[in-house]
């Protein structure tokens, strides 16, 4: 379900309606769809949407750099401890 979430937000905020070529574990970054203000943009979406807070030192490619890696690392956010 989280996963649907961010692929649509990608797929409206930067493929401009046109997901063909997006898949889960596409690389934002290497491909261009995001730059480091999309990077920024995602975050924003990812605090509002599931009140999250995002940290400076999770903000690396291992975290938010694929549709699979955004949904997995909100999962550990969410999950207890």
């Amino acid at each position: 379900m989280k996963t649907d979430e961010i692929r649509l937000f990608v797929i409206e905020n930067f493929l401009f309606g046109d997901g063909q070529r997006l898949s889960d574990t596409t690389p934002l970054l290497e491909n261009h769809i995001v730059d480091s203000t999309g990077v920024l943009e995602i975050v924003s979406f990812l605090e509002q949407r599931f009140g999250i807070r995002v940290e400076d030192d999770e903000l690396v490619p291992e975290n938010l750099n694929t549709i699979s890696s955004i949904s997995a690392y909100l999962e550990r956010k969410n999950s207890p401890l």
